[in-house]
């Protein structure tokens, strides 16, 4: 009787250790899946920031070519300026005098550059080939 005392004693023993250990490796499991819930939403985030960072390049890139594609048309505007005052000066001698000419103080005044807020408003303003106003014509001013 004492054995079998002692044997259920035992399997109580062992079966409160059995509970005991259990509920360690529950507390366990549950730290485990806070630790993979924490790491998942860093990969999300790093993921989101990759995307993120992956848009931005080709948004960069699209920009880059649209300047590229600017400088190229302001090139090609300032040759062909180039081109038509070569022409015009190898056509006859008095456009060569005129040219070389010297300007009065207020005519190159108002030949400044005014401000520009982008290269596009500059390569409009500089393709655009505005003449002086005539002076023998009265402004509104």
């Amino acid at each position: 009787m004492r054995i079998l005392i002692l044997l259920t004693l035992a399997a109580g023993a062992l079966a409160g250790l059995q509970t005991w250990r259990i509920g360690g490796l529950t507390d366990e499991a549950d730290q485990a899946q806070r630790f993979i819930g924490t790491l998942s939403a860093g990969i999300e985030s790093r993921d989101n920031a990759i995307h993120r960072l992956n848009n931005e390049a080709v948004t960069r890139e699209r920009q880059e070519q649209s300047l590229r594609t600017q400088l190229s048309q302001a090139g090609q505007r300032a040759r062909d300026r180039e081109y038509k005052i070569q022409r015009l000066l190898n056509e006859n001698q008095e456009m060569r005098d005129w040219y070389s000419a010297r300007l009065p103080d207020g005519i190159g005044r108002m030949h400044a550059r005014p401000a520009f807020a982008s290269a596009a408003d500059y390569l409009r303003w500089l393709s655009g080939g505005d003449e002086l106003p005539d002076t023998g014509k009265f402004t509104r001013h």
